[in-house]
């Protein structure tokens, strides 16, 4: 599919939406790619194969050349190389958002960022109440996060009877938890930081910032400055994939449209469903372990439960507060289905997944968990969506606030 940016005199409404409406094209095709990638990984993890597969992805790859020589498994150029990539795109998306799409000013972003927030602290609460002090204690950032392909993709299965103000919040909410798991990697999932590294990577990215400034606007220089960064991060011992997020900051913003749209489609149809083929491959015969696991339910009800109870809570009271309002057409109910669609973890909870446990049996059960959580998640929000009606009358928060004043719920003051 050729993509193109809108031209520089198209009406400024175009130009800020054509890259959303891209966006929210591609994550929803790739959502169908991802889960037929997770399929065959599944398949192949509990079939005859099962052992090559999982070698397969072991095997050492030497990249450089002498004395920069880089010796990773094949897993490890998936999770930490290529994924830097998928974190470079998010970190576009994210800068976008907050410069001219739906974060862009305070009021449009209060309603997906508290939501986002919400969605966040309640199921990291629920998994630490299960795990507290125990084995799994670590794994707390894994029912956090949001999928946004998949998330998107349940969506669009919906068609147009969902209101369009409904896919922007997602999206919107999905970009922000995007931001808070990145946060938590950073600063909960690396390593003891070596500092000679770190200031080299600190100094790269001042001179890639220092281009900016400048006005170099070439898409190369920046990818080469960004191979440069990813190399020194990943030997400082924050993770690899926040070289992604901090280039793409650095990134003049119209350089930044261009590189998004020219890596959008390799990240949703290429390097996603590579990673789910790298690490969603769990043997499901470990099923009666997770059932058992405060781990694995840890994962299952932060998502399912959490995720769905925080969104929403979070959002009445945004909303209450008269910090907020509802997207135009939509109702409680929408934002209910939405809140489960949250749920939906997936490649953030795998990635954040084997950053807390590496290798082995406790990533199994946190596999289990997460995949078991995204079924249900998904199946949940997309029958509590298709079950509810369009919404074309109230289109702002005051019947909210009326209702809640007088005793009645959120769901009877729209819908």
């Amino acid at each position: 599919m050729t993509r193109t940016l809108p031209p520089t005199d198209a009406p400024l409404i175009e130009r800020v939406l054509r890259p959303f409406q891209q966006f929210i094209a591609t994550e929803a095709a790739s959502g169908t790619v991802l889960l037929a990638t997770t399929a065959v990984a599944l398949a192949l993890a509990n079939s005859p194969l099962a052992s090559g597969y999982h070698h397969l992805f072991e095997v050492p790859l030497a990249l450089g050349i002498r004395p920069f020589m880089l010796v990773l498994s094949l897993r490890e150029w998936v999770n930490d190389g290529l994924m830097a990539i998928f974190f470079f795109l998010v970190g576009l998306e994210m800068k976008r958002e907050l410069l001219v799409g739906a974060l862009s000013t305070r009021r449009a972003a209060a309603l997906p960022v508290a939501a986002a927030l919400g969605g966040m602290l309640a199921p990291a609460a629920i998994y630490l109440v299960l795990n507290r002090g125990g084995v799994g204690s670590r794994g707390w950032g894994v029912p956090m996060a949001t999928d946004i392909a998949f998330a998107l993709g349940v969506l669009a299965l919906l068609g147009r009877r969902m209101p369009s103000g409904l896919r922007v919040f997602l999206a919107a909410l999905a970009i922000a938890d995007d931001l808070g798991s990145v946060l938590v990697i950073a600063f909960f999932y690396s390593a003891a930081p070596n500092w000679v590294a770190m200031g080299g990577a600190a100094l790269l990215l001042a001179l890639i910032a220092l281009l900016n400034v400048t006005g170099a606007t070439r898409w190369y220089l920046y990818a080469l400055a960004g191979v440069a960064l990813w190399a020194l991060v990943l030997r400082s011992g924050v993770h690899a994939t926040i070289a992604g997020v901090l280039l793409a900051f650095a990134v003049p913003l119209r350089t930044g449209v261009r590189m998004e749209h020219a890596l959008r489609g390799v990240v949703a149809f290429g390097i996603m469903p590579i990673f789910a083929l790298a690490n969603a491959g769990v043997a499901l015969s470990g099923g009666g372990v997770a059932a058992r696991s405060p781990l694995a339910w840890g994962i299952v009800l932060g998502l399912v439960i959490g995720k769905p109870v925080g969104i929403m809570l979070a959002s009445y009271a945004a909303v209450l507060s008269g910090a907020a309002e509802l997207p135009v057409n939509t109702s409680w109910r929408h934002l209910h289905g939405v809140g489960w669609l949250g749920g939906i973890g997936f490649t953030m909870s795998l990635f954040i997944a084997s950053l807390a446990f590496g290798q082995g049996p406790m990533l199994d059960v946190a596999k289990l968990g997460v995949i078991t959580a995204s079924v249900v998640a998904g199946i949940t929000g997309y029958t509590l969506l298709s079950l509810t009606s369009p919404v074309m009358a109230v289109t702002n928060a005051d019947a909210v606030m009326v209702s809640a004043r007088e005793g009645g719920s959120p769901l009877d003051a729209r819908g």
